[in-house]
């Protein structure tokens, strides 16, 4: 019983391994080549397996970008998502995700979700769908926390939080494209992008987040 056990755990780790290497695969094939030009024998090869162990996993084309969505937001929670929940204070918790967000984006996945947003744009589609998904709770997320700093006044009145929301996740999202590959210096400055969309200044920096005070 013992040994079948080990089998079986065996097989499932073998099954999870083939899945991870394939999604992580087809996430940097759908960041450079977009979703219409994935090659799925591509996908496959690069990733180490045939074409046949991929379809295995996934039905299709669809089925695996959407299996790449779930795994790409999968692992922003758990890089940064986990960690804005830690902090206490709405600031920081903002400051925490727009610094997240620009380590998130060094590697070839974080693009995935840009690049299907842009391909996606005004179509209805499911992978489309999935995607504007995705970022209306971003925003939303962003909009309990600006309207928590305001209550808590840290960040001033001014637009509506919505609004405000929405010029942070644009610039988080924005500056972390802009600065691709100029790591370590990404992190501070899409921080202070971030918190100029805010309405507020960097002024310190220290280790895990950046001291902030209402612009005047």
């Amino acid at each position: 019983m013992a040994d079948e056990t080990r089998e079986r755990l065996t097989q499932a780790d073998r099954r999870l391994r083939t899945r991870t290497a394939l999604l992580e695969s087809a996430a940097r094939g759908l960041s450079r080549y977009g979703y219409g030009n994935l090659v799925l024998e591509q996908v496959a090869k690069d990733a180490g397996y045939t074409r046949g162990a991929l379809y295995h996993q996934f039905k299709d084309k669809q089925a695996l970008t959407l299996a790449v969505i779930d795994w790409v937001m999968e692992n922003w929670d758990q890089e940064v998502g986990r960690f804005v929940e830690q902090e206490a204070d709405p600031v920081a918790a903002l400051l925490t995700l727009a610094r997240g967000h620009a380590v998130f984006c060094r590697r070839d996945i974080a693009r995935v979700a840009i690049a299907l947003r842009l391909e996606f744009s005004g179509q209805d589609h499911p992978v489309g769908r999935e995607i504007e998904k995705g970022y209306r709770e971003l925003v939303e997320r962003c909009v309990g926390l600006v309207e928590a700093g305001r209550d808590a006044g840290s960040i001033a009145e001014g637009p509506p939080a919505a609004t405000v929301a929405l010029a942070f996740v644009g610039a988080i999202e924005g500056t972390s494209i802009a600065l691709s590959g100029q790591a370590p210096y990404d992190e501070q400055l899409v921080a202070g992008a971030a918190a100029g969309a805010l309405g507020l200044d960097p002024v310190v920096h220290v280790p895990g987040a950046a001291e902030v005070a209402p612009c005047t």
